[in-house]
C-alpha cells in the first residue's frame, strides 16, 4: 500500500497552496488560537459528534470527543469536531426515522465542503449509526465509525430491566390492573441507569453491530457498555487508528464487499437483531452501490441460527453480552458462514479480528448446536396483502400464532387507534388480527414505531399477550410480538392495505412465509376504483423533499437522488 504524502491529502488544498485564499483559511484558524505547526502537514481529522443534551444515548459523546481527539494528536493528526444533528429517539417526533436521510445528507456534505482528510462517526442511537454510514459511504474517505455502546442494565427490585421490552411488557401489566401506579413510578425511575444506547437487542445495538461487522469500527467496539473504561480507550485507540488510515488512503470503497454486507445480514440474523435493521441495511448497501433486496435477507436467515441470548428474543442484556465476550465472541461461533476475508479499518480481515475471541459464558452466547433457534430472528412474507414485502420477528412473537387466520379489525390511523383501541364493546376476540394503516413512510409520516399495536384493554384482562398485528409501520427493535411490519406498498400510496376492511379474514403462514387477505379479485378492484388518495402531509420544507423522494420500505427508504454511487466533485477552492 502506497502512502500518501503531505500534498495528497485533501486538506492541503485549503492549508497548503501559497494563494491568497489559503492565507484567509491560515489566518481563520490562527484566529482561533491554531498556529501552523498544528496542522501543517498533518491529517484534518473531521469528528461528526452527535451530542446533544436532548439525546441520553450520546450525552456521554462530550467527553468522548475529547478522547478521541487525545488519539488523533498522538498519532499526529489535527481533530476538528463538528456538531450534526443528534436524532435522539426517545424525544423526536413524529420519529427520528423521518430525519435518517437529512442526517445522512449532512454527514456527506460536511466531510465534503471541509478540510477533512479522514472522519470519526460517533453515533448509536438508532437511526444515528444508518445515517452516518450512508453519508460516509458516499463522500468515500478513510472514515471509522465510534459505537455509543449500550448502558448499564435497568434494576427493578432486584429484577433486571431491559430497555423497552420491559417497559412494554409491564405497561401491559398496569393496563391489566396486575401492577399499580407506584410499581410503575419505581420502574420508570430504574430502567435507564446510565449514558448509552438500549441495552436490549434494539435497532441500536443490532446497527451497531452491524457497522463493526461491516468493517467500521475496532474490533469489539459495539459490545462495549458505554460507562465502561474501555470505552474511552476505545474512543483513544480509534482516533489513533483514523490517522493512519487517513496515510494509506484505506476507505469504504477499499472494503465494502457483497460478501461484507452477507456478514452483516448473517450477524443480524445470529443475534435476534432489530426488524429496523433490514431497512437500514438495505439503505446502507445501496449507498455502496451493492445490490440487496428483502429475499436474500429470508435466505440468510433461513440458514443462520440465533445464537445470542437476548432480549427482546432471548433472556440477557447487552452487558452480560460484553462480559460473556461480546460480539466477537459470537462472530467465531459463526465460522464459515461469514465471508472471513472482508476487510476492516485495522486493515486486518473480519477473520484475523475474531480469530482469538473466546465464550465467557454459554448461556448468554450459545454455538450454533445450543441455539434458541435454527434459523435467524427475522422473516420475510409476501402475499396479496403484502406484494413488494413484511417482515417479522418471529423469535420474539408466540409460536402459536406463527399459522393464523382471523378476521381483521381496522384502524384508519394512530389516533383512530388510541381511541378505540380499550373501548369495552370493541369487536374483537383474541383470534382477532389488529391492522393499522397510513403508518408508513408517507403515511406516518416517516414510518414511526407504532407497529406494537397495544392489546386491547378488555382482552389483557382475560390474559391474552399477544395477537396478529399488521401494518405499514415499524416497531422498536426492543418491541416483541406477533407483528407484521413495514407492509410494502404502504396503504398511503394506495397499497392492498389501504383497502382492507373490518371482518376481512387475513391468513398468515410464516413458516410458509405469506400473508394474504382472503378478498376476491374483483372485490379488491371495486374498493380501489373507490379508493381516494389521502391530501399531502407537507406544503413546506424538509418534509416536502421527504415527501417527493422517499422510497418504499422494501427499497430502504432512503431519498431516490441519493442511492448509488455516482460520484461528486471536489468543491472549487476560489
Amino acid at each position: 500500500m502506497t502512502r500518501k504524502t503531505p500534498e495528497q491529502l485533501r486538506s492541503h488544498r485549503w492549508f497548503g497552496v501559497d494563494d491568497l485564499r489559503s492565507f484567509g483559511h491560515r489566518s481563520r484558524a490562527a484566529q482561533m488560537g491554531f498556529g501552523r505547526e498544528d496542522y501543517k502537514g498533518r491529517p484534518v481529522i473531521g469528528i461528526i459528534n452527535t451530542w446533544s443534551e436532548i439525546n441520553p444515548c450520546h450525552f456521554h459523546f462530550r467527553e468522548r470527543a475529547d478522547a478521541v481527539k487525545r488519539g488523533v494528536l498522538q498519532a499526529g493528526g489535527f481533530p476538528v469536531e463538528m456538531p450534526a444533528i443528534s436524532l435522539s429517539e426517545p424525544f423526536q417526533k413524529p420519529t427520528t426515522m423521518m430525519y435518517r436521510n437529512l442526517l445522512a445528507m449532512e454527514t456527506e456534505e460536511l466531510l465534503r465542503s471541509y478540510p477533512c482528510d479522514g472522519a470519526v462517526l460517533m453515533g448509536g442511537c438508532d437511526k444515528t449509526t444508518p445515517a452516518l454510514l450512508m453519508g460516509a459511504i458516499s463522500m468515500d474517505i478513510p472514515t471509522i465509525f465510534l459505537p455509543a455502546g449500550p448502558m448499564l442494565k435497568g434494576n427493578w427490585r432486584n429484577t433486571p430491566l431491559g430497555s423497552g421490552s420491559d417497559t412494554w411488557k409491564y405497561w401491559a401489566e398496569l393496563r391489566a390492573g396486575r401492577i399499580d401506579e407506584k410499581d410503575w413510578q419505581e420502574i420508570e425511575e430504574g430502567i435507564a441507569r446510565s449514558p448509552g444506547h438500549c441495552m436490549t437487542m434494539g435497532t441500536a445495538s443490532t446497527l451497531t453491530s452491524v457497522a463493526e461487522v461491516l468493517g467500521f469500527t475496532l474490533p469489539g467496539a459495539a459490545s462495549i457498555p458505554a460507562t465502561d473504561s474501555m470505552h474511552p480507550r476505545m474512543s483513544a485507540a480509534s482516533g489513533r487508528r483514523i490517522v493512519e488510515m487517513v496515510w494509506d488512503d484505506l476507505k469504504p470503497s477499499d472494503f465494502l464487499t457483497a460478501g461484507s454486507f452477507d456478514n452483516a445480514v448473517t450477524t443480524a440474523m445470529a443475534v435476534g437483531g432489530s426488524t429496523n435493521v433490514i431497512i437500514h441495511v438495505l439503505a446502507i448497501a445501496g449507498r455502496a452501490g451493492i445490490p440487496l433486496d428483502l429475499a436474500h435477507f429470508d435466505a440468510i436467515s433461513r440458514t443462520t441460527p440465533m445464537i445470542a441470548n437476548l432480549r427482546p428474543s432471548g433472556a440477557y442484556l447487552m452487558e452480560d453480552f460484553y462480559l460473556a465476550g461480546g460480539l466477537r465472541a459470537l462472530l467465531k461461533q459463526l465460522g464459515d458462514r461469514l465471508d472471513l476475508s472482508c476487510g476492516t479499518v485495522n486493515g486486518q480481515t473480519l477473520g484475523q479480528n475474531i480469530a482469538d475471541a473466546e465464550i465467557f459464558d454459554k448461556d448468554v452466547i450459545r454455538t450454533p448446536e445450543t441455539a434458541l433457534s435454527p434459523q435467524g430472528g427475522l422473516a420475510v412474507v409476501f402475499g396479496s396483502l403484502a406484494p413488494d414485502g413484511a417482515v417479522i420477528k418471529p423469535t420474539a412473537a408466540d409460536p402459536r400464532l406463527m399459522v393464523h387466520r382471523g378476521p381483521a379489525m381496522v384502524f384508519d390511523d394512530y389516533n383512530d387507534m388510541a381511541a378505540r383501541i380499550d373501548l369495552p364493546d370493541l369487536p374483537v376476540t383474541a383470534d382477532s388480527v389488529l391492522v393499522l394503516r397510513n403508518s408508513g413512510p408517507l403515511g406516518g409520516p416517516g414510518m414511526p414505531e407504532w407497529g406494537m399495536l397495544p392489546i386491547p384493554q378488555k382482552l389483557l384482562k382475560e390474559g391474552v399477550r399477544d395477537m396478529v398485528r399488521v401494518s405499514d409501520a415499524r416497531m422498536s427493535g426492543t418491541s416483541y410480538g406477533t407483528c407484521i411490519l413495514h407492509v410494502a406498498p404502504e396503504s398511503f400510496i394506495g397499497g392492498p392495505l389501504a383497502l382492507v376492511q373490518t371482518g376481512d379474514i387475513i391468513s398468515l403462514d410464516v413458516p410458509n412465509r405469506r400473508i394474504d387477505l382472503e378478498v376476491p379479485e374483483d372485490e379488491m378492484a371495486r374498493r380501489k376504483a373507490a379508493w381516494t388518495p389521502p391530501p399531502v402531509k407537507f406544503q413546506r420544507g424538509y418534509g416536502v423533499i421527504m415527501s417527493r423522494h422517499i422510497t418504499q420500505a422494501d427499497k430502504g427508504c432512503d431519498f431516490d437522488f441519493l442511492a448509488g454511487t455516482e460520484p461528486t466533485a471536489e468543491p472549487e477552492i476560489h
